[in-house]
């Protein structure tokens, strides 16, 4: 159990609209964002990028001008900050995905370990948006493993389901990642894992024994128990305006410095206390 909680502040996500929800687009909002959530404890900042053209803030850009620019602004904000930059594409096209890591060299970067049917039907029982594959196949994965090698890069696993769970250790079995194991349990998709605190041990049995792990709960007020297992069995912590509005008492946040908060407190209940950006730094090895 790692003594010293590590929190991640996920600022804005990919399909969370600017013109219906209050997340940060350009470098100033981005860097704002980030000081609210580095001022309640938060060492990891975990960006999306967005185009920057008027009322284009709602899709997503892989520019590399944009992700220098916005990881500037959130480091002049946020002095020791550590940056986890984003990769997620459906598709054939990722070129601009690992243009950015190879470009900017994030210190961690998300490596999406496996593909999911990404599906959600509405309360009339019709799907939410067309049903879309998220894929992720092992080529792909090796060539995010690949450039984040040479970029220096630590590779956050993000794992929506049991079996990619397992995956991520037959990568290191095969010789495709050799570098330390950080796994990011993502529960809350409605055809991925449910937001359910009672599997997170089944997890833990899962994952290599060296591992880093944490979680992102996708969801409402109900995220928050899962949360504090996660906290209560040494797991890092992540939350931020990609993955909820909302806190525990089903209040409506303003944000992402709102929903560290409630991290923080999720880890002084569990009886530790909060990394800093160096703390951080040492526990997961990134460079200095």
């Amino acid at each position: 159990m790692s003594d010293k909680a590590v929190i991640t502040c996920a600022l804005n996500g990919v399909l969370t609209d600017p013109k219906q929800h209050n997340v940060p687009v350009t470098p100033e909002q981005m860097a704002r964002e980030a000081r609210a959530a580095f001022n309640a404890g938060a060492s990891i900042m975990h960006i999306h990028l967005r185009q920057q053209e008027a009322n284009k803030g709602h899709l997503p850009s892989w520019e590399v001008s944009v992700s220098k620019e916005i990881q500037q602004a959130i480091r002049e904000a946020c002095p020791g900050v550590i940056i986890n930059h984003t990769t997620g594409t459906s598709g054939p096209n990722y070129q601009g995905a690992l243009d950015c890591v190879r470009e900017t060299k994030p210190e961690i970067a998300a490596c999406n370990a496996g593909s999911l049917n990404y599906l959600k039907v509405k309360a009339d029982n019709t799907w939410a948006w067309p049903p879309m594959m998220f894929d992720n196949a092992v080529e792909k994965v090796q060539d995010y493993l690949d450039v984040m090698k040479v970029a220096g890069t630590i590779p956050e696993f993000e794992c929506f389901d049991v079996g990619i769970v397992r995956c991520v250790g037959m990568y290191r079995q095969t010789g495709m990642y050799s570098g330390p194991l950080e796994y990011n349990f993502v529960m809350g998709v409605a055809s991925g894992m449910p937001a359910d605190p009672e599997l997170l041990p089944i997890l833990l049995k899962l994952k290599a024994p060296d591992a880093h792990w944490q979680v992102t709960a996708i969801g409402r007020g109900e995220i928050w128990p899962l949360h504090q297992r996660a906290a209560d069995l040494g797991g890092h912590l992540r939350s931020g305006l990609e993955d909820t509005f909302y806190l525990g008492d089903g209040t409506k946040v303003t944000s992402n410095g709102q929903l560290v908060e409630g991290l923080a407190a999720c880890a002084r209940r569990a009886g530790r206390e909060i990394a800093s950006p160096a703390e951080a730094r040492q526990i997961f090895g990134v460079r200095h």
